[in-house]
């Protein structure tokens, strides 16, 4: 059975969904404190207004093409070792590449391995703290239940996606956002070989703050095969 995020990903390729960025001071578009791509979080209202990516689906996406699918970026693409940490993997080194550092295989899987635990600590080792990530929290028992989920996370090829990334972008105030190539929405060119934006996670951290700089965006190529490559 295809996961939540596998089934928006295929409506992306296939045309029945697109994206669209939603102006979070109009109250009558629903907005997270976080963009996402799940669509579980329909009915909540948020703390804040901030920047919010929203999917449509179904009758909505075939209204017209959205304006995230008319923002096509280019990058070059790091190529990410497909070992079941690949999300973890393009996090660390997009946060290192970002402080002038450049990781090495080991020191990748290490980092890696270290970003996994903390989101295992956070979610499923202290009732005070998961309270801290709800909409990550909702993300995750859409699919699964919370103890099958904390019996999966402690092992090395399990997949980090828009639950962790939900986690980590507020954990390490990094703003984080997720793109597709431009060749597999029908919306856009086939034969394009940009990257579209679909997801964007902590945008709030991009500006600097009372105790914080500005923080670089890491850009994180999802192909839609449960494959993440960094964007640099």
């Amino acid at each position: 059975m295809a996961s939540l995020t596998e089934s928006i990903m295929s409506e992306l390729a296939d045309g029945t969904a697109c994206f669209e960025f939603v102006d979070t001071t109009d109250n009558s578009a629903f907005s997270l404190p976080f963009a996402s791509i799940s669509s579980a979080f329909s009915g909540l209202r948020p703390k804040q207004s901030l920047p919010f990516a929203r999917i449509a689906r179904g009758g909505q996406a075939r209204q017209g093409t959205s304006q995230a699918l008319k923002k096509v970026e280019h990058f070059t693409v790091r190529r990410i070792v497909g070992d079941g940490r690949c999300m973890f993997r393009a996090l660390v080194q997009g946060m290192a590449l970002n402080k002038g550092m450049n990781l090495n295989s080991t020191e990748e899987e290490q980092e890696a391995d270290q970003l996994r635990f903390a989101v295992m600590d956070a979610i499923c080792r202290s009732d005070k703290r998961r309270t801290l990530y709800e909409e990550a929290l909702i993300a995750i028992t859409v699919e699964e239940s919370l103890k099958r989920y904390c019996q999966r996370i402690p092992n090395s090829s399990f997949w980090g996606g828009e639950s962790e990334l939900l986690v980590l972008s507020r954990m390490c105030s990094q703003p984080v956002i997720v793109y597709i190539p431009e060749s597999e929405a029908k919306q856009a060119a086939r034969w394009g070989t940009g990257y579209i934006p679909i997801a964007e996670y902590g945008s709030e951290y991009t500006k600097p703050g009372k105790d914080r700089k500005a923080r670089k965006p890491v850009r994180l190529l999802y192909n839609g095969s449960n494959h993440y490559d960094l964007l640099i």
